[in-house]
C-alpha cells in the first residue's frame, strides 16, 4: 500500500532542474522598486504590455517585431496569455504590466538590457508594473527580450536559483547571462512559469 502514493509522488513531482521564479532562497521575498534589484513576478497571469511608440525610448518597428515574435513563441505557449495594451495606464490602479523601451539611460556600459519593478504589486512578492529597456542598434534580438521578459515575469538568473546554477547552464533557455544566442524559453523556464501562474 504504502508503495503507491510514491509512485503517484513521482509522476506528477516538479521535473524543473532549478526553481528560478522569484522568490527564492537566494532573493528573499519582497519586491523592491527601481532598477538594479531582483526582478519580481507580475501581478497576475493576463499581462497587458505596451511597447513605447514616442519620445526617448521609442522602439523602431523592427524591434516592435521582434517583442512580438518573442512573446509569441515563447511566452503564450505558457500560463500567462499577453495582451497588448495599446492605451497603457501608468499610474493608478491596474497600471499596464510590462513597458518595453528602447534607450541605454539608467544602464551601465556593461549591461545591455534590464527589468525591473515599477510600482508595488498586492503582495510582498509581486509587480504592477515592470519596465523593460534595451540598447538600441542591435541590442534588441529575440534572446534579450526573452531574456527580460522571464525577468519581469519574475524568473532569475541561476546563481539566484535555488538550487543555484551557473548563470551559463544551458537548463536556463534564454535566462543564461549573457542573454545571446539562447532563443528558446526552455523547459525548466516554462514548468516554473506554469507552477507560479
Amino acid at each position: 500500500m504504502a508503495l503507491v502514493p510514491l509512485m503517484v509522488g513521482v509522476g506528477v513531482a516538479w521535473a524543473a532542474a532549478t526553481d528560478n521564479m522569484f522568490p527564492t532562497l537566494q532573493t528573499g521575498s519582497n519586491c523592491w522598486l527601481g532598477m538594479g534589484h531582483y526582478p519580481c513576478q507580475t501581478d497576475n497571469r493576463e499581462v497587458y504590455f505596451y511597447m513605447d511608440s514616442s519620445g526617448e525610448y521609442k522602439l523602431e518597428s523592427e524591434d516592435r517585431s521582434v517583442v512580438n515574435a518573442a512573446i509569441d513563441g515563447e511566452y503564450r505557449p505558457t500560463a500567462l496569455a499577453f495582451h497588448y495594451d495599446s492605451s497603457p495606464v501608468f499610474e493608478g490602479s491596474g497600471e499596464t504590466d510590462i513597458i518595453y523601451q528602447e534607450g541605454s539611460t539608467g544602464l551601465p556600459d556593461s549591461v545591455a538590457g534590464r527589468a525591473w519593478c515599477n510600482a508595488d504589486g498586492d503582495r510582498p512578492y509581486n509587480c504592477d508594473q515592470q519596465y523593460i529597456r534595451i540598447r538600441g542598434a542591435g541590442a534588441y534580438h529575440y534572446a534579450r527580450v526573452c531574456h527580460e521578459t522571464g525577468h519581469a515575469v519574475g524568473l532569475q538568473h541561476g546563481d539566484n536559483a535555488s538550487p543555484q546554477l551557473s548563470k551559463t547552464d544551458s537548463r536556463l533557455g534564454c535566462l543564461v547571462t549573457p542573454s545571446t544566442g539562447h532563443n528558446d524559453l526552455g523547459a525548466n523556464n516554462r514548468e516554473n512559469i506554469n507552477g507560479a501562474y
